[in-house]
């Protein structure tokens, strides 16, 4: 982002402004001067202050937030990839305080910002019992296959699967409740239905073999646990922020039952203004009696990728990627690699995802504190998101 014919150290202020497809408007901003030559470009000029202080080329757009009038807790990420983000900059004169109105504009332009690239194909998928959708690169393949999978909010969630097929994956974007004639609540799970979704991109002739990928998020990210453990197919997984127990709900393969750790809602603490922090409110799972739902990750043939963020306040995600490495140590395998972030929170999304310290949980309808600073968390998720393709290409080929 470059703004030119500004006056020689003039103050501005720069505004991004977008709606989402429900129309909530978001908003960010930050405050710079302009060089000697009366211009700013946002790669290498600091902002002084804002949303954001620093040099941060994307901080206009990761820093986005509800706009005052808004409900506030709300995510701003694309329930369709075929159509854009839109998000206009403006160019403000002078530097006002924070949240008042901004002086005159003196500049804007318009941006888009998209998930998936011409050439891209996105299959929508009923095999079986299985539901979701296969993103295709552009070209003849084959591609290493990946599954990709979000945590208990549910439904379908395809943007990451769309980007990771902009960077060549064909990628399994897979639901597993609350979607089309899935269960509409995740109760318990059959370790059957992620087999059948991996057999399938296992054979679909734009995939590469021998093996496929998983990257989850939360209840995603314990289920790629499982799933590399169990299932001969997976060969490697990433996994941000999870548990390497099974929580909450039972999972089925089988003969055999992995129970779930359960949260105490007695641990759950709600602030003055609301919000619920649910750090403490899962079983500890090192306790002898919640040993049958730990996962036997040491079965793993293939490679793990754990992604943490150490101000995490979902839950302990980066004391379980340590009881995970423990355990395959214990083990004698040395099998994964650890990204851990300091100030990062439990979502871990691809880069200039806005950062969302306390979001609505869909489920329970109520704000929960997901932790992490901004800017910390900003640069997780641009680090992490090289890290992960890196991860994937390797083992994937």
């Amino acid at each position: 982002t470059r703004v030119a014919g500004l006056g020689p150290g003039q103050p501005v202020t720069l505004r991004a402004v977008a709606t989402d497809e429900r129309g909530c408007l978001f908003q960010s901003c930050a405050q710079y001067r302009a060089d000697s030559r009366g211009e700013l470009h946002l790669g290498t000029d600091a902002s002084h202050g804002g949303d954001y202080t620093g040099v941060e080329p994307m901080g206009l757009f990761w820093s986005l937030a509800p706009a005052g009038m808004e409900s506030p807790y709300q995510r701003l990420v694309p329930r369709s990839t075929g159509t854009p983000i839109k998000v206009e900059m403006l160019v403000h004169q002078g530097h006002g305080l924070p949240r008042a109105v901004p002086g005159p504009v003196v500049a804007k332009a318009k941006v888009e910002r998209w998930f998936t690239t011409p050439g891209v194909r996105r299959i929508r998928l009923k095999e079986g019992g299985v539901r979701g959708s296969l993103f295709l690169p552009p070209g003849d393949g084959p591609f290493p296959g990946v599954i990709d999978m979000y945590g208990d909010e549910g439904g379908l969630i395809e943007f990451r699967s769309s980007l990771l097929a902009t960077r060549g994956f064909a990628a399994l974007s897979l639901p597993y409740f609350d979607f089309e004639d899935l269960p509409k609540v995740m109760k318990e799970l059959k370790l059957e239905y992620f087999q059948d979704a991996a057999r399938f991109l296992q054979r679909h002739p734009k995939v590469k073999g021998p093996g496929v990928g998983v990257i989850g998020t939360g209840k995603g990210a314990e289920l790629a646990f499982s799933m590399i453990t169990f299932l001969p197919e997976v060969v490697a997984a990433v996994c941000i922020s999870g548990c390497s127990s099974n929580t909450v709900a039972d999972l089925h393969y089988g003969e055999m039952t992995l129970p779930g750790l359960r949260f105490d809602t007695n641990k759950v603490s709600v602030s003055d203004t609301g919000v619920y922090d649910t750090f403490e409110a899962l079983d500890d799972p090192t306790k002898p009696a919640n040993s049958p739902c730990m996962i036997p990750i040491e079965k793993a043939e293939g490679h793990f990728l754990l992604v943490v963020g150490e101000d995490d306040r979902m839950w302990k995600s980066s004391l379980y990627a340590e009881l995970a490495i423990g355990r395959l140590r214990q083990h004698g395998k040395e099998n994964f690699e650890l990204l851990s972030y300091p100030g990062a929170g439990h979502r871990i999304d691809p880069p200039s995802t806005p950062f969302c310290q306390v979001a609505m949980d869909r489920v329970l309808g109520v704000p929960v504190l997901g932790g992490g600073q901004s800017k910390a968390h900003a640069h997780a998720q641009e680090h992490s998101w090289g890290k992960i393709q890196e991860f994937l290409h390797l083992h994937l080929g």
